[in-house]
């Protein structure tokens, strides 16, 4: 049988979600554990790839067992094992052929901004002394509806086979005392969210204009774009998936 589970996970103490040879990974933990509860060699095929230091308060992973269990408790137990920085919200029955990564429909991120110095927050959002203008940040976000190839926000020499991505939502808000930039999508490239929140803030800091943005899209190249914020800040919020994969 084949089984979603959905879990949350802090990223500062992980070399991102991939196994990694000689680092520690979200992935390698998780397959860990439910191998030791299970009683059986599982692999896990997460939604996709979070980097280094990038969080979750939503991510999905699948895997396949023969073994029996009740979901709630396999929870329970899997909770239990884990470290307090990975999170089991629940584990549901799919369709054999469904798939945590290509079945995604649309994935949403959050990135935080701090323009205040914290000591509760210092390791999830980023710290930005200098003043932000907001609607300037926001209208360069609308300008990104008007475009698919978004080659200029991706990272390099990485193996895809397209840069086109549809995005459904990108804000800027405030809320209690930081800035913080929502964005969905039907997928997202490496390190493009970054690059899209360093570019936006260089509009916010008058470092760009917000026009320009139009130019950097254009240009399909990374060293046009702004610089790739923290990724401390980041969280992976939602990974959509139609109902039709569920039993």
């Amino acid at each position: 049988m084949r089984y979603f589970i959905e879990l949350s996970y802090n990223g500062s103490g992980y070399h991102g979600w991939q196994i990694q040879p000689t680092a520690l990974t979200v992935q390698e933990v998780l397959e860990e554990a439910l191998s030791k509860v299970l009683s059986d060699t599982i692999s896990v095929v997460g939604a996709g790839r979070t980097d280094t230091g990038v969080h979750a308060s939503q991510m999905f992973a699948h895997f396949d067992t023969d073994r029996l269990f009740d979901a709630d408790d396999l929870v329970y137990k899997l909770n239990s094992f884990l470290p307090f920085n990975i999170a089991i919200a629940r584990i549901f029955k799919v369709k054999l052929e469904a798939h945590a990564r290509f079945d995604a429909i649309r994935r949403s991120y959050l990135y935080r901004v701090s323009t205040k110095k914290n000591p509760f927050t210092h390791r999830n959002a980023y710290y930005l002394r200098q003043e932000l203008d907001l609607e300037k940040m926001n209208a360069a976000a609308k300008i990104l509806f008007q475009y698919k190839d978004f080659q200029c926000f991706s990272k390099a020499h990485t193996d895809v086979k397209t840069y086109y991505c549809d995005i459904m939502k990108a804000k800027w808000f405030v809320r209690e005392g930081e800035l913080h930039f929502a964005i969905t999508a039907d997928r997202f490239l490496r390190n493009m969210v970054r690059a899209i929140v360093g570019t936006m803030i260089n509009i916010g800091l008058g470092k760009l204009e917000v026009e320009e943005l139009h130019d950097i899209i254009k240009s399909k190249n990374r060293s046009e774009a702004g610089y790739s914020v923290p990724a401390h800040g980041l969280y992976l919020t939602e990974v959509a998936y139609p109902d039709s994969i569920r039993l």
